[in-house]
């Protein structure tokens, strides 16, 4: 007899029901680890300083929150953009053009891209936001393509047949089709800038990542716990909501 959790569908149902107490668990992280500073403090009796306060985890929670937000929103709608522009016949030619730069944008690490951005635009979030946006962009591109290329061409000339133009098509048909595989790729995007934006801390932009590199350039290792575990908690509280989102996205299919 299989065990439980080997069904899909109750592993499914166990992440749903995760959701909620993870995500307690961050809110109670970030408004109450201030809280825990006898905890550090006897974890960690030789640092002077065991509770990262120059900011409020609040505050650097919605900063990370915000340059994600944006980073991930560029990359989408550049991503699928991109990958829709290259599906159509007058953008055929310019497909291996466009995974080829998109590819590129991966393939240089954040942290080059903000070595060369910081020079020409300065310290703060925008150097952040254009690295960010770079390498989540490949994920939302490819899933795009995958999708959109998934569809059956009879099911396009079905659309044909019943008087649909290219545009009603792509709307009606194909996205609706290709959504499941642009949202994991969507979610792959957006869990990798969530671990990524803690590095823009680095060029002054204020993260989650700025215990951390604090702790690290002070060999304050309860910093770096404190930055690392509210990351990580983040990033597990997003990829549950986009699991449980891709859960509700199948009925939604199945009644088109």
């Amino acid at each position: 007899m299989k065990p439980a959790l080997s069904n899909p569908t109750a592993r499914t149902a166990l992440k749903n029901y995760l959701l909620w107490p993870v995500l307690a668990l961050l809110l109670l992280a970030v408004l109450g680890l201030a809280e825990l500073k006898p905890f550090f403090a006897a974890m960690f009796p030789e640092l002077e300083r065991p509770m990262y306060e120059q900011d409020s985890f609040s505050s650097l929670m919605l900063a990370h929150l915000k340059l994600v937000g944006l980073s991930s929103g560029l990359a989408i709608i550049a991503g699928m953009g991109a990958g829709i522009f290259a599906t159509r016949r007058v953008g055929l030619e310019f497909r291996p053009l466009v995974e080829t730069l998109a590819s590129a944008g991966q393939t240089f690490p954040p942290v080059a891209v903000l070595a060369v951005a910081v020079p020409l635009i300065g310290f703060g979030e925008t150097p952040a936001l254009i690295a960010l946006a770079l390498y989540g962009l490949l994920p939302v591109l490819q899933a795009t393509l995958a999708g959109i290329g998934s569809v059956p061409q009879a099911v396009k000339e079905t659309a044909e047949g019943l008087g649909m133009n290219k545009y009603q098509s792509l709307m009606r048909i194909e996205l609706p089709l290709a959504a499941p595989v642009i949202l994991a790729g969507i979610r792959t995007s957006v869990i990798v800038n969530i671990g990524t934006a803690a590095i823009a801390s680095t060029v002054g932009a204020k993260t989650l990542g700025l215990p951390i590199i604090v702790g690290l350039s002070g060999f304050n290792t309860a910093y770096v716990v404190q930055g690392a575990v509210l990351v990580g908690l983040l990033a597990v509280t997003v990829d549950l909501a986009f699991e449980k989102l891709a859960g509700r996205l199948q009925p939604w299919l199945f009644d088109t």
